[in-house]
């Protein structure tokens, strides 16, 4: 059972499609009383929208200690996906408030020096992982995946990058730390290896 988490914001249908076709049992949670803290259970974090925004509603509803009492325990698992995975860090360009710095870093807007690299970063793109990046598992190298947004990470501890993308420039799209991972692209909107990365996670 995989769950997901609805905090307000977030593509949690199409996820929810998504491991339903690969046979992966899932529900969507709206209350951070529905988490499930057995050993080897696992969420998912989706998100869309603006970094504040989001995180106010993470506040408010009362998210953050359920969250951090969840990845407290190194069995547990929880994967962030596109702004759900910016709000596992410090802070951000786009907004004031602090993240839910679970992984050092910062979440910066892309830069627009050059002509050529239009705003937001929208479409298929190229992901290079390293080879024993296990959300990645029999995946090839290189693999589209698809993108949309305007900030990504930075200022990350190399240890903690699982994969990158070029976008006028080399920048972080999946990462792990202890038992908790990232992806900047929407596996729930890239095919067949999307699916791929979803069911690795679920067989984790």
């Amino acid at each position: 059972m995989i769950q997901i988490v609805n905090y307000g914001v977030g593509n949690f249908t199409a996820v929810a499609n998504m491991l339903d076709r690969i046979g992966t049992k899932c529900e969507i949670i709206a209350d951070p009383n529905h988490i499930v803290y057995d050993d080897f259970s696992k969420l998912i974090f989706p998100g869309v929208g603006s970094f504040d925004a989001a995180m106010s509603l993470i506040i408010s509803n009362g998210w953050v200690n359920p969250l951090n009492k969840f990845i407290e325990n190194p069995n547990n698992k929880l994967l962030g996906i596109c702004l759900g995975m910016q709000l596992l860090f410090e802070k951000s360009e786009e907004g004031q408030l602090q993240g839910m710095n679970f992984i050092p870093g910062k979440v910066v807007k892309f830069n627009a020096s050059d002509v050529s690299i239009r705003i937001p970063h929208m479409g298929w793109n190229n992901v290079e992982f390293k080879d024993k990046a296990n959300l990645f598992k029999d995946i090839p190298v290189p693999t589209r995946f698809y993108f949309a947004h305007s900030y990504h990470i930075a200022d990350i501890h190399k240890d903690d990058i699982q994969a990158t993308c070029n976008y006028g420039y080399s920048f972080p799209c999946a990462v792990k730390k202890d038992n908790i991972y990232g992806v900047q692209f929407h596996p729930e909107k890239s095919h067949k290896f999307g699916l791929k990365l979803l069911e690795n996670f679920s067989n984790l």
